[in-house]
């Protein structure tokens, strides 16, 4: 699943950053803010036109992206990965492995 297409407040886990050219600068930068292999993600909420840009969550930063940069980045979502106030549903901390 692509980020851009994950429910908010769904917690997920990054699984790689798509290259779309060869030394793909965008890519390259997604990876350098923390987008990488198993790291946790979630979109916490989408701008009012066209629901650009996402704002997403990783670790405890929060960037906005464009929906044309989320789509970059494959994800796997991680159950119910509902939570709140980085409490899962079932009231543990959320993320923890």
């Amino acid at each position: 699943m692509k980020l851009s297409e994950l429910p908010h407040r769904t917690a997920a886990t990054v699984e790689s950053v798509d290259d779309h050219a060869p030394n793909d600068s965008i890519a390259r930068r997604l990876r350098e803010l923390g987008f990488v292999n198993g790291e946790r993600v979630e979109v916490m909420a989408a701008g009012p036109v066209s629901a650009e840009p996402l704002l997403v969550q990783i670790g405890f930063t929060r960037f906005a992206l464009r929906r044309s940069e989320a789509a970059r980045v494959r994800v796997q979502a991680n159950g119910s990965g509902k939570h709140v106030n980085g409490f899962d549903a079932d009231g543990t901390e959320g993320g923890q492995a």
